[in-house]
């Protein structure tokens, strides 16, 4: 199987997401949970369009096969989906809840321990084999983590609950197999709206007037969660979760440089070895792949 077309969705899921701070940054001012109610609410709204008017023949596809499975494996099917979803939320609200009551550090944190805990939760629950070096990559990234929490440790608890639900994520939906991704997506998200609506009345805040948040919500929704996700997904398709998750470490890479080059954050050298031993480790864990490629292409 060529797996290049799963490892390009991997790395184009997690380069979108790193320029995510680009489109949070114009709507700082208005409170967390609003932009996760509107943007949770969008994409659901969108996604059950498209699927139900621009998509109609997979959805009946999809649905047809559904009912011709087993009661096991329909329940299996909804566990999945519903688990899918209720990670989604949990990680999203845990992210909006640490961000806004103990640090942002912690947030970013977070999306360098995820790839360590995917590593290892689907080596020990899919039985997914790692190679030494790859081994010695999540080695090296757990060591990187440290270097950055080594001021403030109670931030690695903080940033394991975020981390822990979006590794989930990604474990579990390795198994979510044999339906279209959007639709599979679609039905996580407006589970996810579910989950939220009951909440909306008592914790949003007055209804937005400002036409710069409504783009910012839109982009959000489409670009850095539909897109994003879907070919976060798609790439489980042929890649494993543990590649997948080490994958992720390309968010916070760009993150940090965009704090450093476009944000003019000021970073200290313990930054800044943390976050190569991060780039190397990613390299490590990939080597394989990336030298294999290499030789081939010499070669032929």
């Amino acid at each position: 199987m060529n797996v290049a077309k799963y490892y390009l969705a991997a790395v184009s899921a997690f380069v979108i997401w790193g320029f995510f701070s680009l489109v949070l940054r114009p709507i700082h001012n208005f409170p967390s949970l609003d932009i996760l109610f509107y943007r949770v609410f969008v994409c659901g709204v969108l996604m059950l369009l498209i699927s139900l008017m621009a998509r109609r023949k997979v959805f009946t596809e999809n649905l047809r096969r559904f009912r011709q499975l087993s009661r096991k494996a329909r329940n299996r099917v909804i566990l999945l989906n519903l688990g899918g979803g209720l990670f989604l939320t949990g990680n999203w609200f845990f992210f909006i809840y640490v961000m806004n009551h103990v640090s942002v550090k912690a947030t970013s944190l977070a999306y360098l321990v995820c790839p360590i805990l995917t590593t290892v939760l689907a080596n020990f629950l899919l039985k997914e084999k790692l190679s030494k070096f790859q081994w010695a990559s999540v080695a090296l990234s757990t060591f990187a983590c440290l270097l950055l929490s080594f001021s403030a440790l109670a931030d690695i608890l903080y940033s394991m609950i975020i981390a822990g639900s979006y590794a989930f994520y990604l474990v579990t939906q390795r198994k979510n197999t044999g339906f279209d991704k959007f639709l599979l997506l679609t039905v996580q998200i407006l589970f996810s709206a579910i989950i939220l609506l009951p909440f909306y009345p008592a914790f949003s805040s007055s209804v937005p007037d400002s036409s710069l948040f409504y783009f910012c919500i839109v982009l959000i929704a489409v670009l850095f969660t539909i897109i994003s996700l879907f070919l976060n997904l798609y790439a489980l398709n042929g890649v494993t979760s543990s590649t997948v998750g080490m994958l992720l470490n390309i968010n916070p890479i760009i993150a940090f440089i965009l704090a450093v080059t476009h944000f003019h954050e000021k970073v200290d050298s313990i930054q800044a070895t943390a976050y190569g031993l991060i780039l190397l480790s990613v390299i490590l864990f990939n080597q394989q792949y990336l030298f294999s490629r290499k030789e081939r292409s010499v070669t032929g």
